[in-house]
């Protein structure tokens, strides 16, 4: 019999589904805020979905998450944000409000869209 190469036969497939986690947050400013300022709310000063208050503002695990914010019902570019998850004290969203444009009115609505995403992974392997 001729010499010939023995190696080990392997099939194997994965599959990744990664399922989205989003999370809204709501406020509304009860105050103007002025361009060139910054404004600063507090987790304690959201509330959630269900019209309840939040307590804490979710991490935002590397690589699986972003945020997004809207102010009056418009996507902001993302450089003018600065979100801190955690609980009331700590977590927060600043706005830094352009200098020479349009500051925020009164009675304006905030909306925090914080988006994790949980990947998970099943790989098949047959000899």
């Amino acid at each position: 019999m001729a010499l010939q190469l023995m190696k080990i036969l392997v099939n194997a497939s994965s599959t990744t589904e990664t399922t989205p986690s989003p999370s809204r947050f709501f406020y509304v400013t009860p105050s103007g805020t002025a361009a060139g300022a910054t404004l600063t709310i507090d987790a304690a000063s959201f509330f959630n979905d269900a019209g309840t208050a939040v307590t804490s503002l979710p991490t935002l695990p590397a690589g699986n998450s972003y945020f997004n914010v809207f102010i009056n019902g418009v996507l902001q570019m993302d450089d003018i944000s600065t979100y801190t998850p955690g609980a009331t004290g700590v977590g927060s969203l600043a706005i830094n409000v352009p200098a020479g444009g349009d500051g925020i009115l009164t009675g304006t609505p905030v909306i925090l869209e914080v988006v994790s995403f949980t990947p998970s992974t099943t790989t098949t392997v047959e000899t």
